[in-house]
């Protein structure tokens, strides 16, 4: 049955206009995800609006929770409540990597009542991920959003009347200018790996893909030989993939954004390191990823250990993965002078602002050579007799001062 969503959360519309709220209530003992339905209030009406039936649904989710609000703890609700609502809601990889910054809240605010924190509270532990936990500006800024996003869902379920930390300073992120190799630092590096062995020969065309194909580090890892057309030079990158372990793992069909999937040309030089590498691979079991040594997916630990350790012996700076795709788009831009949208298009960004937005600063900087270019580039010289007959203070002729109309002559001069 369709159905369109309103402005209120859990709250929808069928196809016939009909109002009804359908919300989560936790999980069974298997870990399967219990959500509850409904179409009436208490007194069995059907809803005259969106709002009745997002009032009934936070009375009837308030009803399933069955808990004592005077006496939950923070790190009670996080665990039994928030925690279980926010795994329904993302993606496992999302899960995996913010349930870290939740632990952070949990670990300061322990046992304390979740009724009871107070605005001064929240100061002490913004101050405390500011300076004693030795974290980075970005990163604090994202655990205090997710510590603000949780005590955002203890007010939606009615366990306190407000959020008090937005009482507090958010945090802003800072300017975190993310490290990339050069084509000169590049050539350094490539240079201190040797191919003779099948282990390096991968870390090697794992480096080059990424810096020459710019894909996010979950959508190389995703590729299988069936996306890449060899014969004539193309991948589609439609996939990413989450990976848990060498055996278990999942590939996504879909990418971070809906531009993400795109289909882009590979230059020769690359074509023939790839078919070269195919052929390797095969003579070593390899069939199935194309940047893989033992057939199973690549993951980012593995990556960003040989990135660590190639770069103390190319004596460059150290980048992660993200580094990589971050190098492919100076290249572009500072060795190739690619315009804003072949590489909006290379990078999968929804749009050209989003590249502008994070590489304007790649692109050169061009005033003085278009200065230099408008020299010469028009005839500016002007016209020998007058076209137009003037009347008036309009109509002066010559240099000379007496030409001037009285009103310019009596005016004093401004220095």
């Amino acid at each position: 049955m369709a159905r369109m969503k309103t402005r209120y959360p859990n709250v929808y519309v069928d196809e016939k206009g009909k109002f009804f709220y359908q919300i989560f209530i936790g999980e069974n003992s298997e870990g399967k995800k219990r959500f509850k339905k409904g179409r009436r209030d208490a007194q069995k009406r059907p809803f005259s609006s969106a709002k009745k039936a997002y009032e009934e649904a936070k009375r009837v989710q308030q009803e399933y929770l069955n808990i004592a609000v005077d006496d939950i703890s923070y790190a009670k609700f996080m665990k039994d409540k928030f925690l279980p609502k926010y795994k329904g809601d993302v993606e496992e990889s999302t899960y995996n990597t913010h349930s870290r910054m939740f632990d952070k809240a949990i670990d300061f605010l322990g046992d304390q009542p979740l009724k009871q924190i107070s605005v001064s509270d929240c100061e002490k532990y913004r101050t405390w991920l500011l300076t004693d936990a030795g974290y980075s500006q970005s990163y604090v800024s994202l655990v205090y959003t997710a510590f603000r996003q949780s005590l955002d869902y203890a007010v939606e379920i009615n366990l306190v009347t407000s959020n008090v930390s937005l009482r507090t300073k958010s945090v802003p992120k800072g300017k975190a200018i993310e490290k990339y190799w050069t084509k000169e630092e590049f050539e350094k590096v490539l240079s201190c790996i040797s191919t003779e062995s099948f282990y390096e020969n991968a870390i090697y065309m794992t480096f080059l893909f990424f810096y020459r194909m710019g894909c996010r580090v979950s959508e190389g890892f995703a590729l299988k030989w069936s996306d890449v057309d060899l014969e004539n030079g193309r991948v589609r990158i439609f996939n990413n993939m989450h990976y848990r372990s060498k055996l278990d793992y999942e590939i996504k069909p879909y990418t971070k954004t809906d531009a993400g999937k795109r289909t882009l040309t590979i230059d020769d030089e690359l074509l023939q390191l790839l078919k070269e590498w195919k052929v390797r691979q095969a003579k070593n079991g390899v069939y199935d990823f194309v940047l893989s040594f033992d057939d199973c997916p690549l993951n980012k630990s593995t990556l960003s250990r040989w990135l660590k350790r190639y770069a103390e012996i190319a004596k460059v700076p150290r980048i992660n993965g993200r580094g990589l795709r971050h190098s492919n788009a100076s290249y572009l831009i500072a060795e190739l002078g690619a315009d804003i949208l072949t590489v909006a298009h290379r990078l999968g960004h929804k749009s050209p602002m989003v590249t502008l937005k994070y590489y304007a600063h790649m692109f050169p900087d061009n005033d003085v050579a278009i200065a230099s270019r408008m020299e010469g580039s028009m005839k500016i010289k002007p016209a020998k007799v007058s076209k137009v007959s003037f009347n008036g203070n309009q109509n002066i002729s010559g240099d000379k001062i007496n030409g001037m109309p009285k009103v310019c002559q009596n005016k004093k001069k401004v220095v």
